[in-house]
């Protein structure tokens, strides 16, 4: 990556939904090396003041943070307003909500709050930063996606639903606002070494993905396509699941993987 150029397009703000911990915080770490200054978006405060600092003392740049939490959709406007003297080009949505089991024993007020969290926050915020790149004729978005979104994903059935919902709303953008010189992609993750990844599982997955990674090619994909798949086995699986198999047989072998990683047994 030609970092100049890089940040020729997409700076000199960057502007971070989820940023914390996990990928996010590796998107905020790659970016700050590139010397992005940064908007960081995320509900624990503690943790987001601290991240700001270690990046500000490490990388030497201007970050500033925003306490929010992005299930609150009605106060997604208010973003706008707390970065309007801010030149920012690039947005990164990274927040997830992901509730793990059968569809039916989770609430339905939290399967609402996963599509608050997972499609509302990224469409709201989508359209705010849009906005403001088609004005000054550049800028990026990177929407995070999944390879749940691929086909239906038992025992995380909503979650990749709302990961689909992203993947084919970036595409579609890809296609329409290249030419207003915004490039949009969506990161289709596999298992990630992750915080919530690693509370989530019993066990390790030695094939889950370093955040660094994930966030290094994602960055380093922008503007070249409209989907990318960090990681070989990923790419590989994730073409195998979308385009080859039939669509009941990709369902099942995701259901099978699933009921085995969280610990359920297949009948």
């Amino acid at each position: 990556m030609d970092k100049k150029h890089f940040i020729s397009i997409y700076g000199p703000w960057a502007i971070i939904a989820g940023a914390t911990e996990g990928i996010g915080e590796a998107f905020a770490q790659n970016l700050a090396g590139i010397g992005f200054n940064l908007v960081l978006i995320a509900r624990r405060e503690a943790l987001l003041k601290e991240e700001a600092q270690k990046l500000q003392d490490k990388y030497g740049i201007c970050v500033r943070t925003i306490n929010f939490d992005l299930s609150e959709t009605e106060k997604l406007p208010g973003i706008d307003k707390m970065t309007a003297d801010l030149d920012i080009g690039l947005f990164v949505y990274n927040a997830a909500l992901s509730l793990v089991g059968p569809f039916m024993d989770n609430s339905e007020e939290d399967h609402l709050k996963e599509i608050d969290v997972n499609i509302k926050g990224p469409l709201v915020l989508t359209m705010l930063f849009g906005e403001r790149f088609i004005k000054r004729e550049r800028g990026g978005i990177i929407l995070m996606s999944s390879l749940t979104s691929s086909q239906g994903s038992p025992l995380v059935a909503n979650y990749g639903a709302t990961k689909a919902w992203n993947l084919i709303l970036a595409e579609g953008l890809w296609y329409e606002m290249k030419e207003q010189g915004v490039d949009i992609m969506a990161c289709a993750a596999g298992a990630t070494n992750t915080p919530g990844y690693r509370q989530s599982l019993p066990g390790v997955n030695l094939r889950a993905m370093d955040p660094g990674s994930v966030a290094k090619t994602a960055l380093a994909n922008l503007g070249r396509k409209p989907v990318v798949i960090p990681g070989i086995f990923n790419n590989i699986s994730g073409f195998i699941l979308r385009r080859l198999l039939p669509i009941k047989t990709a369902v099942g072998i995701m259901g099978f993987a699933l009921k085995k990683m969280y610990g359920k047994k297949e009948n």
